[in-house]
Formats: structure tokens, sequence, C-alpha cells
């Protein structure tokens, strides 16, 4: 199993950003897919996900603002990013999605990630 992430960068408050994963070594579109978070000195968070049929979940703090989307011939999970904040400033990683357990998956799975930074 491998998930890439790209798409981050520097963007300033009310930018937008688009992050991409690629996975291989997966039947990609029997899986949820989710999108993480870990900011410094903080716990990675579920920051959304969705699942086989394209059900969507979102984090209170990013609801209205992030819209994931996949694109299973691409084996791929998006994000995009609206009216960034400096507290969304985090490595972002992709990772499997669980609709019943919310949170970030205990595997070997994270990849490196890709850092988006929101500052002014």
């Amino acid at each position: 199993v491998q998930l890439v992430e790209s798409g981050g960068g520097f963007v300033q408050p009310g930018g937008s950003l688009r992050l991409s994963c690629a996975a291989s070594g997966i039947i990609f579109s029997i899986n949820g897919m989710g999108w993480y978070r870990q900011a410094p000195g903080k716990q990675r968070e579920l920051v959304a996900g969705i699942t086989s049929n394209a059900t969507a979940y979102y984090a209170d703090s990013v609801k209205g603002r992030f819209t994931i989307s996949r694109d299973n011939a691409k084996n791929t999970v998006y994000l995009q990013m609206n009216v960034l904040k400096p507290e969304d400033t985090a490595v972002y990683y992709c990772n499997f999605y669980l609709d019943f357990r919310p949170r970030p998956p205990v595997n070997d799975y994270w990849g490196q990630g890709t850092q988006v930074t929101v500052s002014s």
C-alpha cells in the first residue's frame, strides 16, 4: 500500500488549496478514504472522510470550507480547502477512513504528508 499526498503550500488567510492523494496497492474503489492533519504539538486528527459510496464526513472545524471527493478511475482522493485560516496550518495526510470509527487509523500506511501553511 502506498499513499502519496501532494498539493500543499503556503497561502494567505482566506485562500484556497487543493490536496491530492494517489493510492496504489489497494482496491481503491471499495475503501473509505480520509484526510487527516497534524499541527505542531498536537495529535493527528480526522479532517474529512469519504466512504466507498461517496458519503462524506467533515470535522466541525472545516464544515462549509473543505470538500472531500474521490476519483476511483484515478485511485485518487482530493481535499478542496477554501477560506483557509491560520489554524488550518498542519501537515496533511491521507489514509483509510471507516465511518463507524472516525479517527486516525492505526496502521503503517502513513505517507510523508503535505505541508499546509496559512499565514499573512
